[in-house]
């Protein structure tokens, strides 16, 4: 066959294809659902936005069928609640090295010429090349020289801060609570702004939240309110946060809870917190297979959170003044 009859025959081929826009696959039927109050069925029902498994065809349905619904909705809700707690998350990695962060926070520095936490090893690794070569200290992540004064430093924070940056609202939370840097010491403005930090996407934010109310720090002790924000912090994968929520549900008796805590904080680096498995395993509250998984999921976490370069940078006092 010539070349040019190739060409013909496979072009009769492609012209047979129908390729028009509105060629629609009709194999896969749209799912119908079905109101829960009166039973009506259609594609495009309202659900219930608590527990996500029932669907209304109006309000006036989920009104009237709201009594009938509200056990097994809060029931469902609380099932919901505790898978998401539960579940393990993976943890944060360095934009440079992209190892997973160290469990320290003091191991990481927040940079406030271009909004990014890196893990120390970077930092130290970057500064080291610079003196070596006899040239300026440049930011590990954008490059940028480093600044000069601490003044020079606070514009740049206070500037990601209104950015919406979650770190630096964070590091201006602990600026208020500490009277630090010419701000005056204000709790109520510290929780304030670490709620609005954890709801952006800083974990230590909703952390530093739940121990003020834990100590009454600008606030009324309450226990329900230090629970829901350590909670919410776990959820984002603070291991200190679900250490403590460990504490608290051992304090309480809940044993399982407590220890279910203890295991995921462990897996993820939480030294205390396997110190909590093992009192468990002597005491008979969990089997020696699982302290073992657990003791090797530590090993393999803290392996993969260490190198030279973070053990040097530990070394030459990096991070020594760090922000809890």
């Amino acid at each position: 066959m010539s070349t040019d009859t190739a060409i013909d025959t496979l072009t009769e081929g492609i012209d047979r294809v129908d390729i028009s826009d509105n060629n629609t696959d009709t194999s896969e039927e749209v799912l119908e659902q079905t109101c829960a109050a009166c039973g009506k069925q259609g594609t495009n029902l309202n659900m219930c936005n608590k527990c996500k498994s029932v669907t209304y065809c109006n309000a006036a349905c989920k009104k009237k069928h709201r009594k009938k619904h509200k056990k097994a909705c809060e029931k469902r809700v609380a099932e919901l609640h505790e898978e998401q707690l539960f579940k393990d998350v993976e943890p944060d990695e360095c934009p440079l090295c992209f190892q997973p962060m160290p469990f320290e926070a003091e191991a990481t520095t927040f940079k406030s010429c271009c909004g990014k936490v890196i893990c120390n090893g970077c930092l130290y690794g970057v500064n080291e090349e610079a003196f070596q070569r006899g040239k300026i200290q440049l930011c590990a992540f954008c490059r940028i020289p480093a600044t000069s004064s601490l003044r020079e430093t606070l514009k740049l924070e206070k500037k990601e801060m209104d950015k919406g940056n979650a770190v630096a609202i964070f590091t201006f939370g602990v600026y208020y609570s500490k009277g630090q840097h010419g701000l005056p010491q204000n709790w109520a403005k510290a929780n304030e702004l670490y709620l609005k930090a954890g709801e952006v996407g800083c974990a230590r934010g909703y952390y530093n939240l739940g121990y003020s109310y834990n100590q009454g720090y600008g606030v009324e002790v309450d226990q329900k309110k230090a629970r829901y924000y350590w909670e919410l912090a776990a959820m984002n994968g603070h291991t200190s946060s679900r250490h403590n929520l460990g504490c608290l549900e051992d304090g309480n008796g809940n044993y399982d809870r407590a220890f279910k805590h203890f295991i995921i904080a462990a897996k993820a680096g939480n030294e205390i917190s396997l110190d909590q498995v093992k009192r468990a395993v002597m005491n008979g509250f969990i089997t020696k297979d699982e302290y073992a998984r657990t003791l090797h999921a530590y090993h393999e976490r803290r392996k993969e959170m260490k190198s030279d370069m973070r053990d040097k940078a530990k070394e030459m006092g990096y991070g020594q003044t760090s922000r809890r």
